[in-house]
C-alpha cells in the first residue's frame, strides 16, 4: 500500500436490498412454479393411500412409502439413480437457458419470495419499506416490523412441521404437537428446520445465492456462446440517457436504455445486468420484464433486456439444438424411462442363496448326495405373506424344509437352512446349477426364482 494510500477493505457491510414489486409473463411463471412447489410440499403429507400416508420416510421402520410402492433399504440403489437423473437435468436445463433452476425452482428463491411477498404484504412496497428503515423508531415502527417477524416465524414453523411430517406421520405429529408430547428428535428437526428457512429466506437472502451456493461458482463451465442467458443489448441501449417519452432517441444521440434503473431495483440480488453476464444473477428474468414494461411505455420495441445468446449478441449465428444437448436428453431420458420400467415391475419379494462351503457335499446313509444351504428371504411388500418353497433343474431332487411354508411379515428378513438331496446317478457333472422358487401361498405372482450351485460326485 503506498503512503496516503485507503487501506481495501475486503468485507463490505451487508446493504439490505429492497426488491420492487414487478409484473409480466416471467413473474407470472414464477409465480405459478412457486404455487405448484409449495402447494406440492404442504400438501401431500396429509394425502393418505392405502390406510396409510401417502409418502412418508418411516426410518425407525425402514419403510418408504411413495403412494402405491413401499422401498426398503434394500432399494437405495433407486435414490442413486434419482440423482443421477437430477445432476443430469441441472446440466441440460443450465446448457440450455442458465440458471433455470434457481429463478424459478431453488428452495431458497421459492421461499425468499415467500418472505419477501409477506413482507411486502404488511410493511408496504418498496419505497415505503426503505422510508420505514430510515424512520425512528416509532409504536407504529414497532407494530409493523414486530407483525412482520412474527408472520414469518409462524410460516416457517410450520414449514418445519411440514419437513418432520415427511418422516413421521404427520397425522400424529400433529396430535403430539397438542398434546405437548412431541419426541427429542422431531422438537428438534421442527426448530432446526423452521429455524433455517427464518435465517435463510428472511434474512440471508441472496447471500446464500452470491456467497453460499457452489453453483453460482461453476455455472460458468457449463454455459457456452448458445447458452440462451438474460442480456442487455448494448449495441441497442447504449448510449443511455433520460429523456421525454416524444424525443427522439437518433436526434439525441441516445440508445433506447432511458437509464431509470428499474431493472437493478426488481434485481433480488441487487445486480446492474447491464454490466454484463455476473454470477451474482440467478436467472428471474424480473429485469425482462420490467424492461419490456418500460419499452412499452416509451413506445420502443420491446427486447432491450431479453433471453438471448453470447453469439445472437455478436451477430453470429446461434444453435439451440446442439449435439451436447441431444446428449443430455437422450441420457435423462433413457434413465428415467428405465427406473420408471423398474419401480413399476419391481418383485417385493427378494431370495437369496448362500451354500455351505464348510463341505463341498456329504453323502447320507441312504446313498444320496445332499448340499446345504441358508436362504435369506427378504418380505419388501407392504403385507405380511406365507411362502411355499420348491426346487428344480435336475432330475430327482429332493428339498428338505423343516419348516414348511414360511410366514415373513413385511420388511421382515428370515433366514432359512434347507437341504437338498439327489441320487448321484442323476448327476451328470459335478457342479450344475439349480432352481430355488419362491411362491406366496396367497398371491401366485408375487414369486421369485434364483440359481443355485449344487457340488457333488460324478458316477463312473
Amino acid at each position: 500500500m503506498q503512503p496516503g494510500q485507503e487501506p481495501e477493505e475486503f468485507y463490505a457491510k451487508h446493504q439490505k436490498i429492497y426488491p420492487r414489486k414487478v409484473t409480466g409473463i416471467f413473474a407470472t411463471l414464477r409465480t405459478l412454479g412457486i404455487m405448484v412447489l409449495l402447494g406440492l410440499y404442504y400438501i401431500v403429507p396429509w394425502l393418505r393411500w392405502d390406510g396409510h400416508q401417502a409418502v412418508l420416510f418411516d426410518l425407525p421402520a425402514r419403510k418408504f412409502y411413495i403412494f402405491g410402492l413401499t422401498f426398503w433399504p434394500q432399494d437405495f440403489f433407486y435414490l442413486a439413480i434419482l440423482l443421477i437423473i437430477a445432476a443430469l437435468a441441472l446440466f441440460f436445463f443450465t446448457a440450455l437457458a442458465g440458471r433455470l433452476w434457481c429463478g424459478y425452482a431453488c428452495p431458497q428463491t421459492v421461499w425468499t419470495e415467500v418472505f419477501l411477498r409477506i413482507e411486502r404484504l404488511i410493511e408496504g412496497d418498496r419505497n415505503k419499506q426503505m422510508k420505514l428503515a430510515k424512520a425512528p423508531w416509532s409504536m407504529r415502527k414497532l407494530m409493523l416490523k414486530s407483525s412482520t417477524q412474527f408472520v414469518w416465524i409462524i410460516f416457517s414453523a410450520w414449514t418445519g412441521f411440514t419437513f418432520v411430517g415427511y418422516f413421521t406421520p404427520i397425522l400424529e405429529l400433529g396430535q403430539s404437537l397438542i398434546n405437548m408430547s412431541l419426541g427429542p428428535w422431531e422438537t428438534f428437526w421442527i426448530i432446526f428446520y423452521g429455524f433455517a428457512t427464518y435465517g435463510n429466506a428472511g434474512f440471508l437472502r441472496e447471500q446464500v445465492c452470491i456467497y453460499m451456493c457452489p453453483y453460482a461458482r461453476f455455472q460458468s463451465a457449463m454455459f457456452d456462446n448458445d447458452t440462451l442467458i438474460i442480456s442487455y443489448d448494448e449495441k441497442r441501449g447504449d448510449p443511455r440517457g433520460s429523456r421525454k417519452r416524444a424525443a427522439d432517441p437518433a436526434t439525441l444521440g441516445l440508445g433506447d436504455c432511458i437509464d431509470c434503473t428499474l431493472c437493478v431495483q426488481v434485481c433480488p440480488t441487487g445486480i446492474d445486468i447491464r454490466d454484463g453476464l455476473q454470477y451474482q444473477c440467478i436467472g428471474c428474468a424480473a429485469c425482462i420484464d420490467i424492461c419490456d414494461e418500460v419499452m412499452d411505455k416509451m413506445g420502443y420495441a420491446k427486447g432491450l433486456v431479453r433471453y438471448t445468446t453470447q453469439n445472437a449478441l455478436k451477430g453470429t449465428a446461434t444453435h439451440i439444438v446442439r449435439p451436447r444437448m441431444f446428449v443430455y436428453g437422450v441420457l435423462i431420458s433413457t434413465i428415467t424411462i428405465a427406473l420408471f420400467y423398474s419401480m413399476i415391475t419391481r418383485m417385493p419379494l427378494g431370495l437369496d442363496i448362500i451354500r455351505d462351503r464348510n463341505a463341498l457335499y456329504r453323502e447320507t446313509t441312504d446313498g444320496l448326495v445332499e448340499n446345504i444351504y441358508t436362504l435369506k428371504i427378504i418380505n419388501m411388500d407392504a403385507h405380511p405373506h406365507t411362502y411355499h418353497l420348491s426346487v428344480s433343474g435336475l432330475k430327482g431332487l429332493l428339498l428338505i424344509n423343516r419348516k414348511g411354508e414360511v410366514t415373513v411379515n413385511s420388511g421382515e428378513v428370515i433366514e432359512l437352512p434347507v437341504r437338498v438331496q439327489i441320487d448321484p446317478v442323476n448327476l451328470q457333472r459335478t457342479g450344475s446349477d439349480i432352481q430355488f422358487q419362491l411362491e406366496a401361498v396367497d398371491d401366485a405372482e408375487l414369486k421369485v426364482i434364483e440359481t443355485g450351485r449344487f457340488i457333488g460326485p460324478v458316477m463312473k
